[in-house]
């Protein structure tokens, strides 16, 4: 079992760690740009998503990739890309034909995006599993994998 955490916390933290990236790559408002397509949001809260979640993301990222307090932080995961694939396949089922915003600029939303964030999610949520299951078994003094 610690095998299957090691393997999907590296994989979700180098994927967590990457979104941030591409996004920290161009300026904050091109990134509240992809947000505010979605059309969900009042501007004041997609500038401050725009302006928080990659640094969010990068944080996620360095705390799964270091296995440090796993149990919380695949919990954050899970939660984070639930939330996100909601929206996306809300918007898909809309029809609408915008920008996907997962990593950066110029990927539109489509239904390869919808398979990759969806195995994205599965994965967080079996880490999350994983991890409060080992815990369990191996008591508390486990903090840090």
């Amino acid at each position: 079992m610690l095998w299957v955490l090691r393997i999907l916390r590296v994989f979700l933290g180098v994927i967590f760690v990457y979104a941030a990236w591409t996004k920290l790559q161009h300026p904050w408002t091109m990134f509240a740009l992809s947000i505010d397509a979605y059309q969900l949001l009042p501007e004041w809260a997609v500038l401050g998503i725009a302006r928080v979640l990659p640094g969010l993301e990068l944080v996620i990222g360095i705390l799964l990739l270091t296995g440090f307090a796993l149990r919380y932080v695949a919990v954050a995961a899970a939660l984070i890309l639930a939330v996100f694939f909601s929206i996306m396949l809300f918007s898909w089922g809309k029809g609408m034909a915008i920008d996907c915003g997962c990593f950066g600029l110029g990927e539109a939303l489509t239904w390869k995006s919808l398979v990759r964030d969806g195995a994205l999610l599965v994965s967080a949520m079996i880490l999350a599993w994983s991890a409060f299951r080992v815990q369990r078994r191996l008591g508390s003094r486990l903090f840090w994998f």
